[in-house]
């Protein structure tokens, strides 16, 4: 058989087709049996009105629930750090009123800026902000310090040799690395 004779003359079965099933009036729904053809349009017509009514509400109850949940995002993001600045405003009040305080005593000014710093800190840890300050002689990581100058020393190479500033770190995102001198064997 050559590549033209391949296909099925209009005569030939295809055994891929399956052959249409004629309706039997006698298997109609029970409520249809009985009627007229006019009460079965009817009756159809209402079924088919009621499925379409139950469609919309279901499409419209699916729109909804995708807006609210696309507001419920933006109020999210919008909001996120609300519990964050909540912890900051108290350290904002304690250094207002040490620039209002007209002490001169050194030391009332020293505790006054440590219980600031403690409520800062506090501050950070509700925030899930931690602190990046390598001791001296730890590894130099490139992934939470930048190194500003590299300085001759006695330690082992590429180990920190000053703290010029400290690192923040939010959920394991670096803000800011620390600013590290780091050691130069020479």
């Amino acid at each position: 058989m050559t590549k033209e004779n391949q296909h099925f003359a209009p005569e030939q079965e295809n055994p891929a087709i399956e052959p249409q099933v004629e309706l039997d009036p006698s298997a109609a729904p029970a409520e249809l049996v009985g009627m007229t053809s006019e009460e079965e349009i009817a009756q159809l017509t209402q079924k088919l009105n009621d499925m379409q009514d139950q469609f919309l509400r279901a499409k419209a109850e699916g729109e909804n629930i995708r807006r609210r949940a696309a507001e419920d995002v933006t109020k999210a993001h919008k909001f996120a750090i609300e519990s964050f600045a909540e912890h900051l405003v108290p350290v904002t009040d304690s250094l207002y009123a040490a620039l209002n305080a007209e002490a001169v005593d050194t030391k009332a000014s020293r505790e006054g800026l440590e219980i600031t710093l403690k409520q800062l800190l506090f501050a950070f840890e509700k925030g899930r902000i931690t602190e990046i300050n390598p001791a001296i002689g730890d590894k130099f990581d490139p992934h939470h310090h930048q190194a500003i100058a590299s300085v001759p020393s006695d330690q082992e190479a590429n180990t920190v040799v000053s703290v010029l500033q400290r690192g923040y770190s939010i959920a394991d995102r670096i803000l800011r690395p620390a600013l590290v001198t780091v050691s130069d064997p020479t």
